[in-house]
Order: C-alpha cells, then sequence, then structure tokens
C-alpha cells in the first residue's frame, strides 16, 4: 500500500463519495474506485457499505482511518522537514473554550520562551469539536475539560479545576448561606452549547439527583453566560477561574458545590498513535507546571447541599 492509496481513501471518507473525491484529488472516479478495492483487497474486507448509492464506513474501515490520517500527517511532515533546509517547528494547539479563557494564553507565552523559534497554531471550540479535528490529525494537542469519547485518543489529566455556581449579588439566592437543589427546579438557567464539558458534566449530575434544568439561555462563550447572569438574573455553573474579575468587583456571586460532584481536570489530550514531538513534550511540561491562585480566598460564598 502506498501514501497515495490512504490519501484517496481519507478522501473518500471526507466527502462521502468516490465522485466527489476524484473531483477534489483531480483524477478519475474509475481511479479512485480501483484504490478502494485495492486497500480493500490487501487488508482482506471491506472498509465501506455501498446501500442505496451511499457509502457507509465499516467498523475495518474506522481503524484504518485512525492510522491513515496519522500517517499520511507523518509524511507530509517529513517530506517538509527533508525538503526545505529551514525547516520551521510548529505546533498545532487545540483548547475548549473554557481553557481558551482560563489559561490558553498563559500557557502559549510559557512555551514561547522554552521554543522561541516554534511557530504556534491555537484553534478554540468545545470539546467535541477538539475531539474531532485530533482524530482527523487537523491539531496535534489539545488541552480540554470535557470528557473525550474516542478510545483513539490519550487523555492525562494534569490541571485541577471545578464549577461553582453563580448569580448576581442581588439574586433571592445570593442571600441564602445554605442553597438546596430544590431550590434550583424552578430557577432559569444560562447554559453553554451542546459539546460542551462544562454542560456535560453539570447536565449529568443534576440528572443524577433529579433535578430538571430550565434552560432560559444558551451561548457558547463565557463572556454571553456571565451577561445573562449580571443583567438577566439567570443562573449558570462556570468554571471558577472564569469569574475572577465578577467575583472581586461585587457582580457575581458564588455557590460552592459541597459534595466535589463538579471538580474535574483540565486533560492534555492527543491521539495514541501521534509521535509525540519536542514540542508537544514542553507544551505537557508547561501545562503540568501551570499554578493558580485560589480566586475565592476571602470571598464571601453560598453552600450548594442536597
Amino acid at each position: 500500500m502506498t501514501i497515495r492509496h490512504l490519501r484517496i481513501f481519507i478522501e473518500v471518507v471526507n466527502s462521502g463519495k468516490m465522485s466527489t473525491a476524484a473531483v477534489r484529488l483531480f483524477i478519475s472516479q474509475p481511479t479512485v474506485s480501483q484504490a478502494i478495492r485495492e486497500l480493500e483487497e490487501h487488508y482482506g474486507g471491506l472498509l465501506f457499505e455501498r446501500l442505496n448509492k451511499k457509502l457507509f464506513i465499516t467498523e475495518k474501515g474506522k481503524r484504518l482511518l485512525s492510522y491513515a490520517r496519522t500517517v499520511v500527517k507523518q509524511f507530509d511532515d517529513m517530506e517538509e522537514m527533508m525538503i526545505h533546509d529551514k525547516h520551521v517547528k510548529r505546533i498545532r494547539i487545540g483548547a475548549t473554550n473554557t481553557v481558551g479563557n482560563c489559561i490558553l494564553g498563559d500557557v502559549i507565552n510559557a512555551f514561547r520562551k522554552v521554543n522561541p523559534q516554534s511557530e504556534i497554531y491555537s484553534y478554540v471550540n468545545n470539546t467535541r469539536h477538539i475531539e474531532e479535528k485530533l482524530l482527523k490529525s487537523e491539531l496535534d494537542i489539545g488541552i480540554v475539560e470535557g470528557n473525550v469519547k474516542s478510545p483513539d485518543l490519550i487523555s492525562i489529566p494534569e490541571v485541577n479545576d471545578f464549577l461553582v455556581l453563580i448569580c448576581n449579588t442581588k439574586h433571592p439566592i445570593a442571600k441564602k448561606k445554605i442553597v438546596r437543589l430544590e431550590d434550583l427546579k424552578n430557577e432559569r438557567f444560562a447554559m453553554r452549547e451542546q459539546g460542551s464539558g462544562t454542560r456535560e458534566l453539570f447536565e449529568r449530575y443534576m440528572l443524577e439527583k433529579g433535578i430538571q434544568i430550565k434552560i432560559g439561555m444558551e451561548g457558547n462563550s463565557s463572556d454571553a453566560i456571565k451577561k445573562a447572569v449580571i443583567e438577566n438574573q439567570f443562573l449558570a455553573v462556570i468554571s471558577v477561574r472564569l469569574v475572577e474579575e465578577e467575583i472581586k468587583n461585587g457582580k457575581i456571586h458564588v455557590i460552592l458545590n459541597k459534595d466535589h460532584g463538579w471538580d474535574r481536570f483540565f486533560d492534555i489530550v492527543y491521539h495514541k498513535n501521534k509521535v509525540v514531538t519536542d514540542e508537544m513534550k514542553n507544551l505537557i511540561e508547561v501545562v503540568k507546571d501551570y499554578k493558580h491562585v485560589d480566586v475565592l480566598e476571602g470571598i464571601r460564598t453560598g453552600e450548594l447541599m442536597k
């Protein structure tokens, strides 16, 4: 098998049609069909099911795809390094929205001190999107707060974090020292979008406790969530790292979950078949060394209890 076979296979997966893959690769459709047939013969099984003129990748195809993307990316990196005398070292970092707002800037600055010649690309989105790009070899490494689902990704917990319940300081709940879960039943919540690790953790916790969440607003940024809390009397659950300024200026009141059900980590994530470069190793060390001051020191907080 050749890199060309793998490139064609990946493009068929991405486009979903052999005809579309042929157009994108500037080759004929019979050439695409032949390459897929040769792959299937070589590996002894179907890579796609053909149903109603549509292609559906098989389990064998999914296993091949996991390796193919990594192999093609490594080949391209090798070609660039060997052909170009002045090879620029690069790292492509993915970060979830919470991580992007909390620590990514500091992490990149610290990384640059260790790797001043490296070119850095960063991409911020929710956990689901970061996972997808890691699986497609469009990112080298990720820093996420949510749980990754794919068994093809290695996830290493590195930085402590926890969620807090927040409200406007004038909200009735802010006057309570003890807040019961039952008190939240009729409250409107500002929530992150589907695919957010923060939302997934909160929803799972409330489901286990038998409490239904009343969603009044959804947004994909922490600023939108905080604005809804401050200006529109919503409640929200958010990383404590994201509300330091609003806590200090008296705009937001914090309620702590006393059973630690919202404790979590920011995880380092990369593909299991990925060759871990020196740049990736350096980034992991930077994240390990990351320290954060307790933003709640000396602050009056409420307590959430059953």
